[in-house]
């Protein structure tokens, strides 16, 4: 019989080692977070769902395979000691909970919350969250998943699973071994344009110029500036990184989608009372805008009305 090891969990949550199994338990027969909703909400591009339901991607050096069974979130293949990096990865410790009764006073953020409750705000490695959205520019969901999968595969380190042992996954590639590859060496990951904003990226992560850890204790302004001085890196690519990458849960990435929901649902900005938990209300916004129908006016119907449409 495996030991069973219990971990530190939020209240109503259960987090239990069992052999090689990760086994995260929710409340009222519901599991405590939705990986579809989670991992394909525009917040990250490694992982993908096999025929049989598992969703399969890297978190750090660990090969992860998951589903959803029951009222858990199941991790399978486990060596010891990985249960930790998924933990902080998927935010554990945080009261999801708490976090969603702030937002859910809004009418709006409840209709949001409501339509897609198990999203959580993964907590990524800071160069691969960089790196991840300077390859978003400009780009479809798809097609940025289709060049990181090609950038880990050239640069990464090969990594396999017990339980599925024909898929090779690798690791997202230091900014140390991005940073010796000239752009001849990067055109098989089809990266256009953003080839060089990488490997700018990459040569100031890598040489110290741009220390990530130091950037995420700036003040908000500050962080972004630094950000910004990468080559090709704008504000919505900067507020990426600090959201996803360095954890600023205070910023909001505006795109076209998040332009045209906060002009019309919020043209005054978030109510006060959810400040430093904005980037999480940005998310369930962002997600119920994109996907569900009538969450926002049409365009045409926008323009009609006198609504000025985003850029």
């Amino acid at each position: 019989m495996s030991t069973e090891l219990l971990l530190p969990s939020p209240a109503g949550l259960t987090a239990r080692r069992q052999g090689d199994r990760l086994l995260l338990t929710g409340e009222g027969g519901e599991p405590p977070f939705s990986l579809e909703g989670t991992l394909q909400c525009g917040q990250c591009f490694g992982w993908w769902q096999d025929g049989e339901g598992w969703w399969q991607g890297v978190v750090g050096n660990t090969f992860c395979r998951a589903r959803e069974e029951g009222d858990a979130v199941v991790f399978t293949g486990l060596r010891p000691g990985e249960e930790g990096a998924i933990l902080s990865y998927f935010d554990w410790e945080r009261d999801y909970r708490a976090a969603r009764e702030l937002l859910c006073r809004n009418p709006v953020l409840r209709r949001a919350v409501a339509f897609a409750p198990g999203i959580r705000l993964l907590r990524q490695d800071p160069w691969e969250a960089l790196c991840s959205f300077i390859l978003s520019q400009n780009n479809n969901i798809p097609r940025i998943q289709k060049i990181v999968r090609a950038l880990t595969a050239l640069l990464g380190q090969p990594l396999t699973h017990p339980d599925a042992p024909r898929t090779v996954l690798h690791t997202f590639p230091t900014a140390e071994r991005l940073a010796r590859c000239t752009l001849e060496e990067l055109a098989p990951i089809r990266a256009g344009f953003r080839a060089k904003y990488i490997l700018d990226a990459a040569r100031q992560v890598a040489t110290g110029r741009l220390d990530l850890d130091a950037v995420a204790a700036l003040p908000l302004e500050e962080a972004r500036a630094a950000l910004c001085q990468i080559r090709g890196v704008g504000p919505k690519v900067a507020d990426c990184a600090l959201l996803y990458g360095l954890g600023r849960w205070e910023v909001v990435p505006m795109d076209v989608w998040m332009k045209r929901a906060m002009a019309q649902l919020f043209p005054k900005g978030f109510p006060r009372y959810l400040r430093g938990y904005e980037g999480l209300a940005q998310q369930f916004l962002f997600h119920y805008c994109r996907l569900c129908p009538g969450a926002l006016k049409s365009r045409a119907a926008g323009r009609a009305a006198g609504e000025t449409a985003p850029v």
